[in-house]
């Protein structure tokens, strides 16, 4: 007997976050039409992925290797699970920012694959902050609960950039993924949200959403000042700034 409709379109839509967020082979996934509902639960998939950050930060933690190792090799755990997607736009954006002088300049170097230097250096920041404040934590059990909650909050935070900011450009991947419903916005939300509070207790889990749509904001006002919108790169560098904000949040509280 197959699912009902609605629990098909669930599974569709996990299927295709989990094909598009990372580089987990599902088979054939949807249509390009069904990315932008897909969005409702990149949260679902953000959490996989901090679990296993965290797994592999407990494994180097039993090898007896140092924190500061293992906060490294959690970080290069998630970057490989995802294929670095959101790590490649942070640096594209910093380039983009930092190295053109008008909006049309700004996205002509956004869409260059080449690295500069405001690129690298965004690159270096991202990875030498969230594998310091992993470090920071050190207890196993304590640095998979926060890279849970981090993906799981930092990944919401992209449908709901896409259905409020204005695109900046026609095309692109951005524009093809298409803009989520707010609905489907707020149920990723929420699911963050659930996450959240789960891994981190009440009073530390709204301290890490505020933290998350903080860091999220800052860089969608940068864009919007920047390049008058979002682009895919755009959006990859929200999801690091959100999720150092988490990390250094639950540092900050431990």
């Amino acid at each position: 007997m197959p699912p009902p409709p609605q629990l098909a379109e669930w599974s569709t839509d996990l299927r295709v976050a989990v094909g598009f967020l990372t580089r987990v082979r599902v088979g054939e996934i949807a249509a390009a039409g069904s990315l932008s509902r897909a969005t409702r639960v990149y949260p679902v998939v953000g959490l996989g992925v901090g679990l296993a950050g965290g797994a592999a930060f407990w494994l180097a933690a039993a090898l007896g290797l140092p924190p500061l190792i293992a906060g490294l090799i959690a970080v290069a755990a998630t970057m490989g699970l995802t294929g670095a997607l959101h790590e490649d736009g942070l640096a594209d954006t910093a380039d983009g920012f930092g190295g053109g002088a008008e909006p049309e300049r700004k996205l002509e170097i956004m869409r260059d694959s080449r690295t500069g230097a405001y690129g690298a250096a965004a690159l270096v920041l991202s990875i030498a902050i969230r594998a310091t404040a992993l470090a920071a934590l050190a207890a196993p059990a304590a640095v998979v609960l926060a890279l849970a909650a981090a993906h799981a909050v930092s990944r919401a935070c992209l449908p709901a950039a896409m259905a409020t900011m204005p695109l900046a450009r026609s095309s692109g991947l951005a524009v093809a993924t298409g803009r989520p419903e707010p609905a489907d916005a707020g149920i990723a939300l929420s699911l963050a949200a659930a996450v959240a509070l789960l891994t981190q207790g009440v009073g530390a889990g709204l301290a890490a959403l505020l933290a998350g749509a903080l860091g999220a904001a800052l860089v969608a006002w940068l864009a919007r000042a920047q390049i008058g919108g979002y682009t895919g790169d755009v959006l990859g560098a929200l999801q690091q700034a959100a999720e150092i904000a988490v990390l250094l949040t639950a540092v900050a509280l431990t």
